[in-house]
């Protein structure tokens, strides 16, 4: 909501498919589901859905905003860390992590 969407519209999102949404961000976000599920698959009759709203060059850009937006949540997720409290020039949201603990590229026991 910080960032301009209106409570409205996130209800909206909570049941998309049954919201006055249109069409075309229906698909997008069955596309966000699709790929963030555990086992994510696009059969042939999804991608012809698909087409139907967003040329193949607009799926690409789709899918790659999707994953990254996705591996962000879940690697902030992973290391704890909450983005809004963190800020330029403050030390790495995961520091205290390094106390006691293997860097990351160390090879582990």
């Amino acid at each position: 909501m910080s960032r301009g969407a209106s409570e409205t519209l996130v209800a909206k999102l909570a049941d998309y498919e049954a919201s006055d949404l249109p069409e075309r961000t229906k698909a997008a976000l069955r596309l966000a589901d699709r790929l963030t599920a555990d086992n994510s698959t696009v059969d042939e009759t999804f991608y012809a859905q698909l087409r139907s709203h967003f040329s193949d060059e607009q799926i690409l850009d789709l899918g790659m905003t999707i994953t990254f937006a996705s591996g962000w949540q879940r690697f902030i997720e992973a290391f704890g860390i909450v983005p809004d409290r963190w800020r330029d020039g403050a030390p790495p949201p995961f520091h205290a992590l390094s106390e006691g603990v293997a860097p990351l590229d160390s090879p582990r026991d």
